[in-house]
């Protein structure tokens, strides 16, 4: 009887485990600086496997990017969900991020860093766009759900001060910038004018 090409029972498949080896050294090294060999030695799969299954280093980065995006939106869905006060569940959003930046492995916003060394008009800058675009979109959602005049304007607020965060908690070293994020946050919230824009 020939062997079984089939995942063993309880181990991941040869595209789970490259995408676990992907994520662990995409993100703690960057993109560029870890190459292919490298992501196929921690995976302990054979080469032709990331090819099949990706295409190319770009196609895995790609699918790096789009299940960490699954991973963040779902956290932040969650922290949101486990609220029902409308300014509250706007600040969910940076609760859920905060505590990201307690953690030791945190190095920043993923999307950030694979964009920076990216071309402009592939996959990653695709998956980034995607990323923004969600993060926004649910800013969106809950500033109109709060009762908001401009919610696409608050949206781009928050947007930015959730980018600023991030960005401060991982280059300053400074995971305590988070209850003053969320300070500015509720500024502006409280701020924004309430009823129908027009």
């Amino acid at each position: 009887m020939p062997a079984s090409t089939t995942p063993t029972a309880g181990r991941p498949s040869p595209r789970e485990r490259l995408l676990d080896a992907a994520t662990e050294l995409f993100y703690a090294e960057g993109v560029q600086s870890v190459g292919i060999d490298r992501v196929i030695a921690h995976a302990g799969v054979a080469k032709a496997s990331l090819y099949s299954t990706f295409g190319n280093k770009e196609g895995l980065v790609r699918a790096y990017l789009d299940r960490r995006h699954e991973v963040l939106v779902g956290r932040l869905r969650r922290a949101v969900a486990a609220t029902e006060d409308p300014v509250e569940r706007l600040l969910a959003v940076f609760d859920a991020q905060s505590a990201l930046f307690e953690r030791s492995d945190f190095h920043g916003c993923a999307f950030v860093a694979a964009s920076a060394e990216a071309p402009a008009d592939g996959q990653i800058a695709e998956a980034t766009a995607r990323y923004r675009r969600e993060v926004r979109g649910l800013f969106v959602e809950l500033a109109a759900e709060a009762g908001i005049a401009d919610p696409e304007q608050l949206a781009d607020q928050l947007r930015i001060i959730y980018d600023g965060g991030s960005i401060a908690a991982n280059l300053d070293h400074n995971p305590g910038i988070a209850p003053t994020a969320r300070a500015a946050a509720r500024i502006l919230i409280e701020a924004a004018p309430r009823g129908a824009a027009g």
